[in-house]
């Protein structure tokens, strides 16, 4: 049977443009345009026969409308809110790199850290700067064309991006700091990689935002990050593109003996979101954890596909993601634990909760196991909830206004979840993201 193709807008010379853009060496153009040729005789998810897809029908979507590949633009940190680039975890960052509409607009690292050998810079440097790390490493782990049409189209286009490698024996103890902001008018792609060696840590904070706009703006990115034997990462993602935005991703974790993974993720932004994300416990005794939560308004839709997987003995995995729906928009999480034949002794837990606070809202929430060992803890739960009146009506009997008293009630049901994140200051950007959606209401 002959390879179907795609009507997704991306021509070989559009890749070739970006490559040339970018100032790719030959090896990293190669792989773009390897991954241009698997993205073009693969075609776009159909909801009804893909499983993973079955919830996001993408059959409107307006893709000529949206892809937008044009020459980068000069720009400035002046463009970025600084809010967004000031330190948000402790008063000091020992890193920080800012791109707009995917140019790197500041680049920042302490010395004492730079002197500890660790590498923080633009991944466009690091293609001609490091290139054995990358090649070694880079979308070993996510991001690989063969995941999927847009894993391929992410690698075929991606524009910029972040690479943090950590030496073995190094403790980096001011957290890392880096953003992205779009201004609408341009398509762009981010690829992140983390590698910690062994008996390493890290704190690394990611932020990616834009204003709202009238045009549609297609966005990929990937996230790779790899915590070797002894060591533990602290990983803070937050999104809060303007909803004109259609963000794709995969994102995948990967954790070595006895080692630790902290992961949160909040889901504020975009039109349309689509991520795949995995949990992957490879080494003995090695523990992952996943905090995320997302709240949904007008005619967004947020899709979050997780896996947790088992690989070792003993290993650990607790996911909690919690959501807020109202207007028209919808959420979708599909979540499953897997264990390996050899994965005895395993912890796996998954929950996944939601507050319905408009009727014409929906949520949809499919949590699953598939455990081939026999000596396991694992087990899930899903919810889905409306407004709770009662609750609403005692505090309003007590002289509290009806919007403040929905105020408490939904950051009340956010807490549980926010107090899982180690960083007070992200627990209050979240916390002022979901009342700033309260304010929309009506």
């Amino acid at each position: 049977m002959a390879a179907r193709t795609s009507t997704f807008p991306l021509s070989r010379e559009q890749v070739e443009q970006i490559s040339n853009w970018q100032g790719d060496p030959e090896w990293a153009r190669e792989r773009r345009l390897t991954a241009w040729e698997i993205a073009e005789a693969t075609p776009l998810p159909d909801s009804s026969t893909d499983e993973p897809w079955r919830r996001t029908n993408l059959r409107r979507a307006k893709w000529k409308q949206m892809v937008n590949i044009v020459e980068p633009q000069s720009h400035s940190i002046d463009e970025v809110p600084e809010a967004l680039y000031r330190p948000l975890i402790g008063e000091q960052q020992g890193g920080l790199l800012v791109f707009v509409d995917g140019v790197l607009v500041r680049s920042e690292l302490s010395e004492t850290i730079e002197e500890q050998g660790v590498i923080f810079t633009d991944l466009q440097s690091a293609t001609i700067e490091h290139p054995d790390i990358l090649e070694e490493w880079w979308a070993a782990e996510a991001g690989d064309p063969s995941d999927g049409k847009f894993a391929a189209i992410h690698s075929a286009i991606w524009t910029h991006g972040v690479v943090l490698i950590v030496p073995d024996n190094t403790h980096v103890e001011l957290p890392l700091h880096s953003v992205e902001y779009s201004t609408g008018t341009r398509t762009t792609g981010m690829h992140i990689m983390v590698v910690l060696g062994e008996n390493a840590s890290a704190t690394y904070l990611h932020e990616s935002a834009s204003p709202e706009g009238e045009d549609l703006i297609f966005h990929t990115h990937a996230t790779e990050l790899t915590v070797g034997d002894n060591s533990n990462l602290r990983y803070v993602a937050l999104q809060n593109w303007g909803q004109n935005v259609y963000n794709f991703g995969h994102q995948r974790g990967r954790v070595g003996q006895n080692a630790q993974l902290d992961w949160v993720d909040g889901q504020m932004g975009t039109r349309l979101t689509k991520i795949f994300m995995n949990l992957d416990l490879d080494g003995d005794d090695s523990f992952g954890r996943i905090s995320g939560l997302y709240f949904a308004e007008n005619k967004q839709h947020l899709d979050l596909d997780t896996q947790q997987n088992h690989h070792a003995l003993r290993t650990t995995s607790d996911l909690l993601y919690k959501g807020a729906l109202q207007g028209d928009s919808r959420s979708v999480w599909q979540g499953m634990i897997m264990v390996d034949p050899g994965a005895q002794q395993t912890d796996g837990f998954q929950a996944n909760r939601n507050l319905i606070l408009e009727r014409t809202a929906r949520a949809d929430s499919i949590p699953g196991l598939e455990i081939a060992a026999d000596d396991v803890a694992c087990t899930h739960a899903a919810t889905i909830g409306k407004l709770d009146e009662t609750e609403l009506f005692y505090l309003m009997s007590r002289g509290i206004p009806r919007e403040a008293a929905m105020r408490m009630v939904v950051l009340g049901f956010f807490d549980p979840v926010l107090q899982r994140i180690p960083f007070e200051e992200v627990q209050e950007r979240l916390r002022a993201s979901i009342e700033a959606k309260l304010q929309n209401r009506g």
